[in-house]
């Protein structure tokens, strides 16, 4: 090893006996935790006109969510069937605080939700509020008591209380600070004064929007709107700012929204909620940890298949005994979000089929990644190609095998099959139709055949300019470029587009993009993919009903292609969204992205690696052999990468 220095491992792990086997791995899920946040792809408009929303709060249990709407001064009550989802939201009810204040911006509730507490930008006062049944605005009153920040705030953005109401915060952009205040009654602002005890947040951003405490209070998370991120403090003493100091760990949730407002957790933190001002949308967020302790009192080797991202693997010996000469641990890399727009990446690795047509369009592969497919407008010819390695593009080859489509279209804009291979389906654009062929081998175009079967989608959109279809193929999906609508269709035979009739539902995508040239799903359905010519970007669409567009809605989440092709033609994905392929006729190239988020690894920073450096997390579809050796009995670990990536 490059050092060896001994070392003490965290906790301390005492001599023990040397067992074979299998270990137990202990498995403890930490909240709160922005180091491995994560997008949901979980997002719920509440825009109604031009209302503009500063704040979000839950009560206990998560069956309630309350919104600040600050142009009208009115918080508004919804009603969650499944708590702390979102997607089950219905409203309620709603309760106006102008009387009192002129500009809403946050609001709080005490512990058992009979007291309500709002603080705006007009008064630079928090008012309190009775409310007779808990959490339940209908009955709401003025209690005519207030408390003024004016002294320390001017322009409050969000008010806070610790667990048992004797502390009170107050963030603000007058001087980017927290400020605490002291209530020698809990939950009575008639009795608060200020600590004198304040927090400045100016290093990490100069705009913020929101305060948040973990359950203990002894970390602080603060919502800065300047760089669209939430950041991470730590504080020695529990709900007590003045002993604050910066993790220097922070999230950036620019993606779904350039000016963030708000955040607010579930109960044990394993969720974070974030309130868009731009989007008027709130935005779901992973933030929960894993610890894995490898307990060598029951093994020597340890087997670890993340379901989360993992904060910290650690060693323990509860059970000492003996003597520990070593143990090894078997570390799976597996894909923790797939069809992830939000860190989806492009791996700098691309295809060229212009040897075959230099006017490329659409693009499909076989089920199992081996097999891929390109149609060329120049030619009015689909082409087969082999994949040595499934599902990467830079090991394709033409099999000198093409099918022609010329006698149906002889401009071909895009192309799909069915589930199994048996049938493809071609759209063109000179006669606006899809057309059905037969493949009597699946997936092999030497032995493709013309049905004579044919739909004609002109009546919804005279271009139509790629199709798609649900697993069953009782569904068929057509987008055109003319209405920038995507339209569904039923066909009453599997996949036998001459018994197609359209549903009458459509969902249009202008506001995303006015040139959509392709469309397709996730594998269940319940997610839609755009991709756009005119901002040559990807758009993600949520459909609370498995492929029904009625149901469909913008995730406000994209991603840009723009740095490969500028007009980006075609897209699809593998076969488990790990990996997305546009094809570009701006460059006649296919590129391949990943769109799956690994688990994230740390150790124990008491383990001492080679050169100083733990190792990183193991590929997705990999296995990383890590031993751990004792030269002591078992008082010091040294922890090495015996084997990167087997397979």
């Amino acid at each position: 090893m490059s050092n060896n220095k001994d070392f003490k491992v965290k906790n301390g792990i005492q001599p023990t006996v040397y067992h074979e086997g299998l270990g137990t791995v202990v498995s403890v899920s930490v909240g709160y935790s922005l180091a491995g946040a994560s997008y949901d792809s979980v997002s719920v408009s509440i825009s109604t006109g031009t209302n503009q929303y500063n704040d979000i709060t839950f009560n206990n249990d998560g069956t309630k969510l309350f919104t600040a709407d600050g142009s009208l001064n009115r918080i508004r009550e919804y009603s969650l069937s499944t708590a702390f989802d979102l997607t089950t939201r219905t409203y309620v009810t709603l309760f106006s605080v102008s009387s009192q204040e002129g500009t809403l911006q946050s609001i709080a509730f005490n512990n058992d939700g009979t007291k309500l507490y709002v603080v705006g930008l007009n008064e630079d006062t928090v008012f309190q509020y009775t409310l007779s049944t808990a959490f339940d605005l209908s009955t709401a009153s003025y209690d005519s008591v207030s408390f003024s920040i004016a002294s320390e705030e001017t322009l409050p953005t969000c008010v806070r209380f610790n667990n048992d109401g004797t502390k009170m915060y107050i963030l603000g952009n007058s001087n980017d600070t927290v400020f605490q205040y002291t209530l020698s009654t809990a939950f009575d602002l008639s009795t608060a004064s200020y600590d004198s005890i304040n927090f400045v947040a100016s290093a990490q951003d100069t705009t913020l929007g929101a305060v948040a405490f973990n359950s203990d209070g002894t970390i602080m998370y603060i919502l800065g709107s300047l760089n669209d991120s939430v950041y991470q403090y730590s504080l020695s003493t529990a709900f007590d700012v003045g002993t604050a100091s910066y993790d220097s760990i922070s999230f950036s949730v620019g993606v779904q929204d350039s000016s963030p407002q708000a955040i607010a957790f579930n109960n044990d933190g394993s969720k974070m909620f974030l309130l868009g001002y731009s989007t008027k949308t709130i935005y779901q967020y992973s933030t929960a940890l894993t610890t894995k302790t490898l307990d060598l009192s029951t093994g020597s080797v340890f087997e670890v298949t993340p379901t989360s991202d993992i904060h910290q693997v650690t060693l323990s010996n509860p059970a000492a005994s003996g003597t520990v000469s070593g143990a090894t641990l078997l570390l799976d890399g597996v894909a923790l979000v797939t069809y992830d727009l939000t860190n989806a990446v492009y791996d700098s690795v691309s295809f060229n089929p212009s040897s075959q047509d230099s006017a490329t369009a659409g693009l499909a592969f076989n089920n199992d990644g081996t097999k891929m497919y390109m149609v060329g407008v120049t030619t009015d010819t689909v082409y087969q190609y082999s994949l040595s390695t499934a599902f990467d593009v830079s090991t394709a080859s033409y099999d000198s095998v093409s099918f022609s489509v010329a006698s149906q279209d002889t401009t071909p804009r895009d192309m799909t099959f069915n589930s199994d291979g048996t049938k493809m389906y071609i759209v063109g654009s000179v006669n606006d139709t899809v057309f059905q062929y037969t493949l009597s081998t699946a997936f092999d175009l030497s032995t493709a055949s013309y049905d004579s079967v044919s739909f004609n989608p002109s009546s919804q959109d005279a271009s139509p300019n790629d199709i798609a279809f649900n697993n069953s193929g009782t569904k068929m999906y057509i987008v055109g470029i003319l209405t920038d609508t995507v339209y569904q269709y039923s066909l009453s035979t599997a996949f036998d587009v001459s018994t197609a009739s359209y549903d009458s539902v459509s969902f249009s995508v202008a506001s995303q993009d006015g040139t959509p040239y392709a469309l397709t799903f996730n594998n269940d359905g319940t997610k839609m993919y755009i991709v756009g010519g005119t901002n040559d970007t990807v758009y993600q669409y949520t459909l609370s009903t498995a492929f029904d567009l009625s149901t469909a809605s913008y995730d406000s989440v994209s991603f840009s292609v723009a740095s490969q092709d500028t007009t980006p033609y075609s897209i699809d994905f593998n076969n488990v969204g790990t990996k997305m392929y546009i094809l570009g006729i701006g460059t006649d190239n296919i590129y391949q992205y990943s769109t799956a988020t690994p688990a994230t690894i740390t150790y124990d920073t008491a383990i001492e690696w080679p050169g100083g450096t733990a190792p990183t997390s193991p590929a997705i579809g990999e296995t990383d052999v890590v031993t751990f050796n004792t030269r002591d009995g078992g008082s010091t670990y040294q922890g090495v990468l015996a084997i990167d990536g087997a397979q």
